[in-house]
């Protein structure tokens, strides 16, 4: 087979989109216009892998120094191509992908694939191939998700406190706007429990939403007026995962952010989502993980997937 690797530039603005929409194992994160919105923070090194021309693959990456990675600007990465791809020949692009690495004085590569449950028909067939050429997994995380295609198993004390909270009058609207939520609950309680600021500002949020209408959606519970919760959702076509959830002092005496999970567990139940992502519970502490956190997302029904990050040098 004749392989052609070439660095991704804006002249493949349109048929690197184009494969991303039909490929088996992409979200909307891989859009270009996604991955723009921070250029400016990542030195962009992604790959479009050609076969006699045709576009057979492409890898979302970004450069740091001589390492190489599947991007560091994404909560996942990975190897991208078509449905009908064969497991054979993702291993052949897979070995074309760290020569062209090795070829560019690339001396290490970091991946991180899709979790597995986001495609029905999985997304495995990379991490098989890496560790067989010697990748290691260098970490493993608890990636907390709802099988919505189950029974859902929210906790008895959840339930309890999800039917006194129906009765409290608490509207639940879907926003177009990010400012409630980001400048009056996400950016005060991220900067008084943690001093940090999200991940996105307002704007940039703004911004993909402005692209991405489908996909990115902001719920926000209020009472008498006033915004006490908000749950920004990332949706694909399988699965919705909440990017972003927060609330006030006095959203937490009401309890309006589990309120607010539940409700969007059921909604998302019925639209026929096979996962509500609730993402990873890791911590920089002797367990490595939130204690806390973790068992607040398995009371409202989660259980344990993997998120794995693999490194494999190159030689």
């Amino acid at each position: 087979m004749k392989y052609t690797i070439k660095k991704y530039s804006q002249e493949d603005y349109s048929i690197w989109n184009d494969f991303v929409d039909q490929s088996k194992n992409a979200t909307f994160l891989f859009h270009r216009d996604f991955m723009e919105y921070h250029k400016d923070r990542f030195e962009d090194f992604s790959l479009l892998v050609f076969e006699n021309q045709k576009l057979r693959a492409v890898l979302p990456a970004n450069k740091k120094g001589n390492a190489v990675y599947s991007h560091q600007g994404l909560t996942y990465g990975g190897l991208v191509y078509l449905p009908k791809l064969k497991a054979e020949k993702v291993e052949s692009i897979l070995d074309e992908i760290l020569l062209f690495l090795k070829e560019n004085q690339v001396d290490t590569f970091y991946y991180k694939p899709v979790p597995n449950f986001y495609f029905s028909e999985g997304n495995a067939t990379m991490d098989f191939f890496l560790l067989k050429r010697g990748a290691v997994l260098e970490r493993k995380e608890m990636n907390l998700a709802v099988n919505l295609q189950a029974p859902l198993k929210i906790s008895k004390s959840k339930m309890k406190h999800f039917r006194r909270i129906e009765n409290l009058d608490l509207d639940i609207f879907e926003e177009e706007d990010f400012d409630p939520f980001w400048k009056k609950i996400l950016e005060p309680r991220l900067a008084e429990k943690f001093n940090v600021k999200p991940v996105h500002s307002k704007e940039e949020m703004a911004l993909l939403k402005s692209k991405f209408q489908k996909n990115i959606r902001q719920y926000s519970a209020y009472r008498n007026d006033e915004i006490i919760a908000g749950i920004t959702i990332f949706e694909t076509k399988n699965v919705v995962k909440s990017q972003y959830g927060a609330t006030s002092k006095m959203g937490e005496e009401f309890r309006a952010l589990d309120f607010l999970f539940i409700n969007l567990i059921h909604k998302y139940k019925r639209k026929g989502k096979h996962f509500f992502d609730m993402g990873i519970v890791g911590e920089e502490n002797e367990l490595g993980y939130n204690q806390g956190l973790l068992a607040q997302k398995e009371e409202l029904g989660c259980t344990v997937y993997n998120q794995d990050f693999y490194k494999i040098q190159i030689k």
